[in-house]
């Protein structure tokens, strides 16, 4: 079967070399300027679409005139919204260093988005919609079939903290065991789960977490908290893995525009939609689930994972939802008693399970 999607100049000179018409291609974020004279040839062009990327106006003109259609990007935009790959920290982050956090793509994207809102900008929100489908192609395109441990925790937890050490920790095991670990994306537990799975060793965290403890949180600036994991970053993945694999991705939202992205990922796959976001890192999380402690985020994400696994067969094998923390889970935020309701005589009842060690939350995701 032909693949519609052309992300590539290499698979667009396959498309232009093939005999079958550009009908219902997609060409996505091309620089289309070193093609255009083929282009201007063609008159099989209807349906085509052509998503933002580099063309002339008179290479415009012609794709619609054929029938073709362009959809255009937004000059203000400071993502682009018809990206193929998933972002990198220092894409996000960049400018950091020379004006600060408040000049980045990341921070100037959350603006852009408040925006649109005040104004009720239908251009703008398609742009965006149009942004995330992007980012859930990139994120499928590098798992690929991976197996994925999701690991979910609060952003408060601070670098110095042995809560955040042991979810480095927890990151670091599971990373190695040959699965890939997904975040939310943010700081606090998050970070430091993402931060775990690139490290290649227990020395490598150790000199992460002591690194990393001089700027606990990322609270009141942004700008020292990233500085010095960016340079924490750069140092880990110059370190020779013994395979190539992906370990570690982040799916952060600009919905929670206080919390930067964490820079600990291969990739990262930032959304504007929370709610597209959500159910992207509990799909993805093909083995399992693993939630460290938080507040109502975090119990937002638990119940959103619930719900699919209470409606499951019952003869079904699923995954592991495990939750640490006996007493948090237990008295702090109780939530355990209405989680072993739900799964009493379902399968949901067989999958949920309650630990008070990131090791016992291992073991359960690695069985």
């Amino acid at each position: 079967m032909r693949d519609t999607e052309i992300e590539s100049v290499a698979d667009l000179d396959a498309a232009l070399a093939d005999s079958r018409p550009l009908t219902g291609l997609r060409l996505q974020d091309l620089d289309l300027s070193g093609h255009e004279d083929e282009l201007l040839a063609r008159s099989d062009l209807d349906g085509l679409v052509v998503l933002g990327g580099r063309l002339s106006p008179e290479l415009d003109t012609h794709l619609r005139t054929q029938g073709a259609l362009v959809f255009p990007t937004d000059p203000a935009a400071p993502v682009n919204p018809y990206r193929a790959t998933l972002y990198q920290p220092h894409e996000l982050y960049a400018g950091l260093a020379e004006s600060g956090y408040e000049s980045t793509p990341d921070y100037l994207a959350y603006e852009w988005a408040k925006r649109a809102e005040l104004r009720h900008d239908a251009f703008v929100t398609l742009l965006r919609a149009i942004h995330d489908d992007s980012v859930t192609d990139a994120l499928r395109d590098v798992l690929g079939e991976s197996p994925v441990v999701g690991v979910m925790g609060g952003h408060a937890l601070m670098r110095d903290s042995e809560a955040y050490a042991s979810a480095a920790r927890l990151g670091q095991r599971i990373a190695s065991a040959g699965l890939v670990v997904a975040t939310g994306g943010g700081p606090g537990a998050m970070e430091a789960a993402n931060l775990g799975a690139l490290c290649p060793d227990d020395a490598a965290v150790s000199d992460a977490l002591g690194r990393l403890a001089g700027i606990p949180s990322f609270l009141p600036s942004v700008d020292d908290w990233a500085r010095v994991a960016l340079e924490v970053y750069d140092d880990l993945v110059r370190i020779p893995l013994p395979d190539t694999a992906i370990r570690s991705i982040g799916i952060p939202t600009w919905f929670y525009g206080h919390e930067p992205p964490n820079v600990f990922g291969n990739g990262i796959a930032k959304y504007f939609s929370n709610a597209i976001r959500e159910d992207g890192l509990l799909a993805c999380s093909t083995a399992g689930l693993i939630v460290l402690t938080g507040a109502a985020g975090t119990v937002q994400e638990i119940f959103q994972a619930i719900t699919p696994l209470y409606y499951a067969p019952e003869e079904r094998t699923l995954p592991p939802l495990v939750l640490v923390g006996v007493d948090h889970w237990t008295r702090q935020v109780p939530v355990w008693d209405a989680i072993q309701a739900l799964g009493r005589d379902r399968a949901l009842g067989r999958a949920v399970h309650l630990v008070d060690t990131v090791d016992e939350a291992a073991d359960l995701a690695l069985t």
